[in-house]
């Protein structure tokens, strides 16, 4: 009887199909354990080097990782923006108490006070300053008064930055002189100082500096020094003051005339009629507008006061006594350091011939109308205020 035997050829389609669904069975699990256990470097696995000789590790592991990096960016930028936008929702910056105009910006980065100091185009910021001045002078200036501000400079220290005006529209020239090269030039043709005061002096401008002199170009300053008088500020409590004037050269108020006697006066006597109050300009409270200085308080009340278009000033003496207070103690003529005013019409020859008049007469009728129009102004400005808090000043004495 004949034993009949298994080929191996009857075996092999079963086999076949184990071996296929083993392997597909592998690549399902691997698959899983993939996406499921955090990654492994290469790079770091203990492997012998023979294994893999030809393939850059850390090349595939750079191309991976950072695939998965600019995931991981991509998705905090999103996360981020998503929380940017509830805080814009929610929390945006807005802040009462900054300056007009800077309410959106956090108070540690608004810079609301600036300065005049020169600063370097090198180096480190905060070693720009060897020195920080306490004081400004100003001057209004045309060339032909060179020999004339030179000497005036000279009267004020190191512990005043000087800026100049120029109305003649000549700046270069100045630097025949040393202290020139370290001072601020200004240059418009034909302008008054209460135009650049108001346009270049702003309170915010002038902030660092204690006081601010504010003078005309044709003043003699022989007997007069810059230190010397700041100290006599004090020690009468001035907030706005001006030197005395020599007596003898057409004086126009007597609140401003030199007393020989005194070191500083405030109070006066004029001609009657002409005070209605003692305590009132022209008899106190009251100071000229040639040369006359501010405390920081005082400057930020008056150039608020200062009307864009009225550019000579006239009227403005008249009214300073409303930044202080109370005015006939805090405004005062200091008479130990005291000026001449040299009355030379060198702004007034900028201004141009009309219906046969001379120049400096139609700058003289311009100041005088000026007056007029200020006064108006003012007194139309406080009935306005009275009268919107409920307060009829038609019979009353309250300005």
């Amino acid at each position: 009887m004949g034993i009949i035997t298994r080929s191996s050829g009857g075996r092999k389609p079963s086999e076949i199909m184990r071996f296929f669904v083993t392997t597909f069975i592998g690549i399902v699990f691997g698959f899983f354990i993939g996406v499921s256990v955090p990654t492994l470097s290469i790079t770091k696995l203990n492997l012998p080097s023979g294994l893999l000789p030809s393939i850059d590790l850390s090349y595939i592991e750079d191309r991976y990782t950072g695939r998965q990096a600019w995931s991981f960016v991509n998705n905090a930028n999103k996360r981020s923006s998503s929380q940017v936008q509830a805080l814009n929702d929610t929390s945006k910056i807005w802040v009462p108490s900054n300056p007009r105009g800077a309410e959106r910006l956090p108070p540690g980065i608004v810079e609301a006070e600036s300065d005049f100091y020169l600063r370097r185009l090198w180096g480190k910021p905060s070693e720009d300053l060897t020195s920080k001045p306490n004081y400004l002078v100003t001057f209004t200036v045309g060339y032909e008064q060179k020999n004339n501000i030179d000497a005036a400079v000279k009267k004020f220290s190191g512990n005043f930055t000087v800026l100049l005006f120029h109305y003649d529209g000549r700046t270069t020239e100045w630097d025949e002189f040393e202290w020139s090269k370290q001072a601020i030039h200004v240059s418009a043709r034909k302008q008054t100082k209460w135009w650049y005061a108001k346009r270049f002096l702003h309170p915010d401008i002038v902030a660092p500096y204690d006081y601010i002199f504010i003078w005309d170009e044709d003043l003699g300053v022989e007997h007069f020094d810059a230190e010397e008088y700041l100290k006599l500020v004090r020690k009468h409590g001035l907030e706005i003051s001006q030197p005395g004037l020599e007596p003898n050269k057409g004086l126009t108020w007597q609140m401003t005339k030199r007393r020989g006697d005194r070191e500083v006066h405030k109070v006066t006597e004029e001609k009657p009629g002409w005070c209605s109050d003692p305590h009132l300009p022209p008899c106190a409270a009251f100071v000229e507008i040639m040369a006359p200085v501010f405390s920081r308080d005082a400057w930020r009340c008056v150039w608020h006061m200062i009307q864009n278009d009225l550019v000579h000033g006239w009227g403005l003496d008249f009214a300073l006594r409303r930044c202080v207070e109370p005015a006939h103690e805090k405004i005062g003529v200091v008479d130990s350091q005291w000026i001449v005013h040299q009355g030379l019409p060198s702004l007034g020859n900028q201004g141009e011939s009309q219906t046969g008049k001379a120049p400096w007469q139609g700058v003289r009728e311009r100041c005088r109308k000026e007056w007029t129009m200020f006064q108006t102004r003012l007194a139309n400005a406080e009935d306005a205020y009275y009268k919107s808090i409920g307060i009829d000043t038609s019979n009353s004495t309250v300005h």
